[in-house]
């Protein structure tokens, strides 16, 4: 056998080898950055913030009754023009209100009434009012006896929901509140790292929950709606790598 034959083989055999030494060093790369991977803790981030209503609608319903249509009519019109100088003397402009569903039901025509009737036709009318004046909404509302005083009947069918209350400005203290979630994930992730006698390494997944708006008083079957001041929520999940 030559030398330079031989020489060949050498080489080859050394380039297999250190193919073989590689393939070796990646394949345990590999189970190491897998088991780093497989290290990891979840844990949840909460903020919250109190907020209060900037926006209240509020629908209005008032009705008459009468035996002749046209005296019923008459009674929702001026009706409707004592309400809107109640709202005035409240700071709620005209601009701020739309007429809504005006209604008229005649009880001889209903085909399930049973008993005598008091008066045919009953008229009822809605006004809403929309406005970002939350505190004008609040003093009339605290006035509504005035109306009533005035022999305004309100509540169609006996049925007034009040106003209710929104916060609109939740886009603008989303930055702000997903920050604090995520920095309040990751104090306790820091925790789990050094009890289980390791380092808190990068992200290894997030997700952003829902922003809630809750009642900030969270009493028992309180609707978030009916209060002005309120509470925004979210909780995001993180997943941490866990080093040595």
């Amino acid at each position: 056998m030559s030398s330079s034959s031989g020489f060949a083989k050498f080489i080859a055999a050394l380039v297999v080898s250190a193919g073989i030494a590689g393939a070796g060093w990646l394949v345990g790369k590999g189970l190491s950055d897998m088991r780093a991977l497989d290290r990891f803790v979840t844990v949840k981030g909460l903020a919250e913030r109190d907020v209060i209503a900037d926006r209240a609608v509020w629908p209005i319903t008032y009705v008459a009754t009468d035996d002749v249509l046209q005296n019923a009519q008459a009674k929702i019109e001026s009706d409707t023009t004592a309400l809107l100088a109640f709202l005035d003397t409240h700071g709620i402009t005209k601009d701020m209100t739309e007429l809504q569903s005006l209604q008229v039901t005649d009880q001889l025509a209903q085909s399930y009434r049973s008993g005598p009737i008091e008066s045919r036709y009953i008229v009822s009318q809605t006004i809403q009012v929309r406005t970002d004046n939350v505190d004008a909404i609040v003093a009339a509302t605290q006035d509504i006896g005035k109306l009533l005083q005035g022999g305004i009947v309100l509540g169609g069918q006996g049925y007034n929901p009040g106003p209710s209350f929104m916060f609109t400005k939740l886009n603008d203290i989303k930055p702000q509140m997903i920050a604090a979630a995520t920095a309040n994930a990751r104090e306790s992730a820091q925790q789990f790292a050094i009890d289980s006698g390791g380092h808190l390494g990068g992200i290894r997944r997030a997700t952003q929950g829902l922003f809630q708006i809750l009642p900030a008083d969270g009493a028992p079957n309180m609707m978030e709606s009916q209060q002005i001041n309120k509470t925004v929520r979210v909780v995001t999940t993180m997943e941490y790598l866990i080093e040595d």
